[in-house]
């Protein structure tokens, strides 16, 4: 740094470790907070786009789901219809999903005149190819991987950052909460990195703490815990006996986080007769159902019909199994039946999404993420800038006897995110067999 900083071992390990996070990380973090900013205005893109699909003019009645259905059977003959999505208002399209051709079909039908309006194949759902760059980098569990990885050691960017940052004794509030202009290019370099980090800290922590619970690893494992602890579901959720199925919930519908480990129950046959799609569309509405709800038809003659709301606040949510023949409801999940953690995470990925409290969440949440994208790119320019012509200007490798306390909490880092504690094995394996081993290497690196 510009700036005579404290030569002590701590403070050089801190920023060594900060300056390659940021250097690796950096670059994944930007595509996030670019991603992340788009989909938050995914309600306000989806209708732009999709405007001729989704608005219809109300005329009489709505058609039953039953006719609708039947006349997207007619369109498409050997079609399999999988959802019916009635529209969350009056002016609002039906959407029936149906799986023809190896393909997935959204079907969009005018309620009032039975006619299609509109077909669109999911994998062109432009917000969708945005949601799976910011969630998996559009390479699977790979992807999903490097992004948990990126989103843990962004929280040791975080920490690293704000003992780097810390106020020294006798320092004013320049250079510390706003930055110095009078100082020289250099320092002003430093404070256009440090400065804004600190403003935005809060909410960085924020927003990768509500993601994961998405992850793959991290966030499969937590969902685990958070639903085997204690005594699972409760009882007030189910009609009879819970079932013993081992179907989650979530292998057959999209449904909120706190309910995707829900067993799915079975329906009772008995010879009954298949229950109507139109009267399980009563039976969502006599329930109190967010209108934004979707009905997952069964496949299977033991299948239930699963409905589930995951609408823009978390205290709306809601998942119903129900019979297929009987049209009793087998287990009926809320956001008042969800433990503390459920309620926590409900809200978070709300929030996290931008609607919670709609236009102004989606701009507090805006400004975080452009906030993101600056000050990975100012701590590129501030390194660039101070870069030496032949290394990476690496604060130098103290001696690892003189780390302790920076290597416990490492190490408690690793333990609470574990892809943090895979890589820094791998790290500390290609130190000891690469890096201290070739001099070229070792002496451009620093260590």
């Amino acid at each position: 740094m510009e700036t005579k900083q404290p030569n002590t071992s701590l403070y050089r390990t801190v920023w060594r470790w900060h300056f390659y996070a940021g250097i690796i990380f950096a670059p994944l973090l930007i595509i996030l907070a670019v991603t992340g900013s788009i989909y938050l205005f995914k309600p306000q893109i989806e209708q732009f786009l999709y405007q001729d699909y989704q608005v219809v003019t109300p005329q009489g009645d709505r058609l039953p789901a039953s006719q609708q259905i039947e006349n997207v059977k007619e369109l498409y003959p050997d079609a399999v219809v999988t959802k019916y999505h009635p529209g969350e208002n009056a002016s609002r399209s039906s959407e029936v999903s149906i799986t023809s051709n190896k393909e997935s079909l959204t079907i969009f039908m005018d309620p009032y005149t039975g006619k299609s309006i509109g077909e669109l194949n999911d994998e062109d759902r432009i917000m969708d190819k945005i949601e799976e760059i910011h969630g998996e980098l559009m390479a699977g569990t790979l992807g999903d991987r490097i992004v948990e990885l990126a989103a843990c050691w962004a929280v040791v960017l975080i920490v690293s950052g704000l003992y780097l940052w810390y106020p020294k004794k006798n320092q004013s509030l320049s250079g510390v909460l706003f930055p110095r202009l009078k100082k020289g290019k250099h320092i002003f370099r430093r404070d256009l990195h440090a400065v804004p980090a600190f403003w935005i800290t809060a909410g960085m922590l924020f927003l990768i703490m509500t993601g994961l619970p998405w992850s793959g690893f991290w966030g499969n494992n937590f969902q685990l815990l958070a639903t085997n602890s204690g005594s699972g579901y409760p009882p007030s959720i189910w009609t009879g006996s819970a079932p013993t199925s081992s179907i989650k919930t979530k292998d057959i519908a999209d449904v909120p986080w706190a309910a995707e480990n829900l067993d799915v129950p079975l329906s009772d046959i008995q010879g009954f007769i298949p229950l109507s799609i139109d009267d399980v569309v009563t039976i969502a509405n006599r329930e109190g159902m967010h209108p934004s709800y979707s009905i997952n038809i069964p496949q299977e003659t033991d299948g239930v019909y699963s409905l589930s709301a995951f609408p823009p606040k978390a205290q709306d949510e809601a998942t119903i199994h129900i019979d297929q023949y009987s049209g009793a409801v087998l287990a009926d999940y809320r956001y008042d039946h969800y433990g503390l953690i459920g309620k926590i995470v409900a809200w978070g990925i709300t929030l996290h999404k931008g609607t919670q409290f709609g236009l102004i969440n989606q701009i507090i949440s805006l400004l975080i993420c452009l906030g993101i994208m600056f000050v990975a790119c100012s701590g590129f320019y501030l390194w660039w800038k101070r870069k030496p012509k032949k290394s990476l200007g690496a604060p130098k490798a103290p001696q690892i006897k003189n780390m302790k306390l920076f290597l416990f909490l490492l190490i408690g880092l690793g333990i609470l995110f574990p892809l943090v504690g895979l890589s820094l094995i791998v790290v500390w394996l290609i130190d000891w067999l690469i890096i201290k081993k070739i001099s070229a290497v070792k002496n451009f690196l620093n260590a």
